[in-house]
């Protein structure tokens, strides 16, 4: 059967337009709400992904203007500061995917979760390209017997360009925030001043000026593994593929150490990489989690609860469509 359609708002942008077109490619009878404030932008949209609607969402009403019209799930791309969206999908009763609110913000989306707790899956999915970080990490754990560290990097190349929302996420969580949590000598701590500042190699082997970043992978991994030492950061500028004079990508690095489960010392370090930048992973992870919420695969729909993405996705279905959207993993000598 096919279910009421699905509501993407902010979906003319660059991450939910990837999201779409996941969509689309899967279940090619799933019908979009391409959902914004610029209409004739989400109709272009619409039209290019097929069995699509542009829809004006409004987030100061009740209904975001969509009045009894029936909805499926609802994805937001951009920080919803009213948590209106979220309180639109838990009076629905149907799925609920944020992907931008930080660390410090997500107050108001939990409080909102917590006083309808039973009405709907709500998934937290502000991590690095929603999934492709936490996913393969928890997948490389699994060599070891005690993890006590994870030090993870980001290198963001500077032609990899996000739409607007994307940009403001990314400034008001490298430039305007003063402090960064992290979790080290298993104490949850703030870096601050010249402690934000940090290097690590990227794929190719290359040191990089990076900042500290607290996305959601930093408490989700350090809960999952019991990791004394968890920190992410940050670099922006070349990514290796370009210094090798090939088009940029995007490159997760995943450093991990502690013992094996013959109890000696292991140390790795991996990097995920996609040739064509962080957006097509991010739209992935989304499509992904609406898919699982939904049931749209055929397995039963994800019961109500408060997660992050990797508690949802099955990881050897992540990596099949991880790889056949181009994304591959790169064994790495470690530091």
């Amino acid at each position: 059967m096919t279910p009421d359609p699905i509501l993407l708002i902010g979906g003319a942008g660059i991450v939910g337009r990837q999201t779409a077109k996941h969509v689309r490619h899967a279940y090619p009878d799933v019908p979009l709400l391409i959902g914004g404030r610029d209409l004739d932008k989400a109709q272009r949209t619409a039209r290019e992904i097929g069995h699509a609607e542009a829809v004006t969402v409004d987030l100061a009403a009740a209904d975001l203007g969509l009045g009894k019209r029936p909805i499926s799930a609802v994805a937001i791309y951009f920080t919803d500061t009213s948590t209106a969206a979220l309180t639109f999908a838990l009076a629905r009763k149907v799925p609920y995917i944020s992907i931008s609110p930080a660390l410090y913000e997500i107050g108001p989306e939990i409080a909102a979760y917590m006083h309808e707790p039973d009405a709907a899956p709500v998934v937290l999915g502000t991590e690095w390209l929603v999934g492709a970080t936490t996913i393969p990490t928890l997948a490389f754990a699994k060599s070891f017997s005690r993890i006590d560290t994870i030090r993870l990097g980001a290198v963001l190349d500077e032609q990899d360009a996000g739409g607007p929302a994307s940009f403001d996420d990314l400034e008001r969580q490298t430039q305007a925030i003063p402090a960064v949590q992290v979790r080290r000598n298993g104490a949850w701590i703030w870096r601050t001043g010249d402690d934000l500042k940090t290097t690590f190699r990227a794929a190719d082997g290359v040191e990089m000026e990076a900042s500290a970043l607290s996305p959601h992978d930093v408490v989700a991994l350090a809960t999952a593994t019991a990791a004394a030492n968890v920190e992410f950061n940050l670099a922006i500028g070349v990514s290796s593929s370009r210094r090798r004079g090939e088009p940029m990508s995007t490159e997760i690095l995943v450093e991990l150490a502690g013992a094996d489960h013959a109890g000696q010392t292991l140390h790795t370090r991996h990097a995920v990489i996609h040739p064509e930048g962080q957006m097509p992973l991010t739209g992935l992870g989304v499509a992904l989690l609406l898919e699982r919420l939904l049931g749209l695969d055929g397995g039963p729909s994800t019961p109500p609860g408060l997660y992050f993405p990797y508690q949802v996705l099955d990881s050897r279905h992540y990596f099949d469509r991880f790889h056949q959207a181009g994304g591959k993993i790169v064994t790495l000598e470690p530091a």
